[in-house]
């Protein structure tokens, strides 16, 4: 979808953050990715005021996802994996 004219940023990184939330909500992790990615770029790029205008719960949501799910210290996926033998009975 192409816009005309300028966006506000600060409504734009809610909007993918918004967006970003529901693609982790649907366990679309590639597309969750990409939008948290877009989101964290004009996020970094707002002022401090501006910054404070989006929501808490966006706010929260973004870093915790971007620490604890998307940070150098995660486990890249498909790894730490292991398969469970199932108990058989009899």
């Amino acid at each position: 979808m192409h816009r005309s004219g300028p966006v506000d940023p600060v409504k734009e990184t809610c909007r993918l953050i918004r967006l970003a939330r529901s693609y982790w909500d649907a366990h679309r992790n590639h597309a969750c990715r990409r939008n948290r990615d877009m989101a964290i770029k004009i996020y970094e790029s707002l002022s401090k005021e501006q910054k404070e205008t989006i929501p808490q719960v966006l706010r929260v949501w973004l870093r915790y996802r971007s620490e604890k799910y998307f940070g150098p210290q995660r486990t890249p996926p498909g790894t730490g994996r292991s398969k469970k033998k199932r108990f058989k009975p009899g």
